[in-house]
């Protein structure tokens, strides 16, 4: 893992494979940790250089005030443009997930010759708030039992990372691995503040960006090919949002993961990998 400075901030970055093949650049939802090792090991074995990367606020990458981001989300997407930029491979095949899909969407929209090809995992094509009416909102009993948990104490790793699996437990993740790399976001957060240890686990940051103007009536614009990945069984983007988003961008491929919720599992990687592969 490095750092390199971006659009006038340091962004945190882990690389895979071959600094001579074509980029792809992985949008951390909030952390890199929200794309798996394994994914990232496939695409470089299928011929791809992946750069995964934190999101500001969070892991290696400038951390300022998560309560009061003084950026916008169309700076996040100039951000993943000025880092394909330093880069130097680009064009680059962009991919988000999460709330790193909102980034990915503005930023290939914001950004179209920074980008060859787009991945779009569990998110929407809203900001974060009460969504449009055709698009369906949070499962609100998940979204109930989620956030009725007393937060954890940000000072202590094992009480955070039980946190972490109790969340996934609730959302339809795997506990374990849940555990497992929350350990590993809190081992690289920069302090055991609440505030950056909540942007660092739960990207409550984006709660309080500025994600204006609406972007979702510019998708039919996207014209680079497109891979929407959603997990059928996803209770926090219901899967309604994955297909609105295949249906506005031409072209576009949708692939449902139906044992999936909100993360990518392990038995879905080879899948996922081989759909992106596709993308050029």
């Amino acid at each position: 893992m490095t750092t390199v400075n971006a659009n006038e901030i340091a962004l945190g970055i882990e690389s895979f494979g071959d600094d001579d093949a074509p980029l792809v650049l992985l949008v951390g939802g909030t952390t890199m940790l929200s794309w798996p090792d394994a994914l990232c090991e496939r695409l470089a074995a299928g011929g791809r250089r992946v750069v995964r990367y934190d999101l500001r606020d969070s892991g290696e990458s400038t951390t300022k005030d998560p309560e009061a981001p003084a950026y916008t989300l169309r700076d996040l997407a100039a951000d993943a443009a000025a880092l394909v930029d330093e880069l130097g491979d680009g064009p680059a095949h962009l991919a988000g997930i999460g709330v790193g899909g909102m980034v990915a969407q503005v930023a290939v929209l914001d950004h179209p010759g920074a980008f060859s090809a787009l991945t779009l995992v569990g998110t929407r094509a809203v900001a974060p708030g009460p969504p449009d009416d055709d698009l369906p909102d949070h499962d609100q009993a998940a979204m109930s039992r989620l956030f009725a948990r007393p937060m954890p104490d940000w000072t202590d790793r094992h009480a955070v990372a039980e946190f972490a699996a109790t969340g996934a437990e609730i959302l339809g993740n795997d506990p374990a691995a849940a555990r497992a790399t929350s350990g590993r976001i809190w081992d690289r957060t920069p302090g055991t503040a609440p505030p950056v240890q909540m942007a660092n686990q739960m990207g409550m940051v984006f709660s309080r960006l500025d994600c204006k103007p609406r972007w979702r009536e510019r998708l039919p614009g996207i014209q680079v090919p497109t891979l929407v990945v959603h997990g059928h069984r996803d209770a926090f983007f219901p899967v309604g949002n994955g297909e609105a988003i295949a249906r506005e961008i031409p072209g576009a491929r949708l692939l449902v993961l139906e044992k999936a919720a909100t993360a990518i599992p392990d038995a879905a990687v080879r899948e996922v990998a081989e759909a992106m592969l596709m993308l050029r």
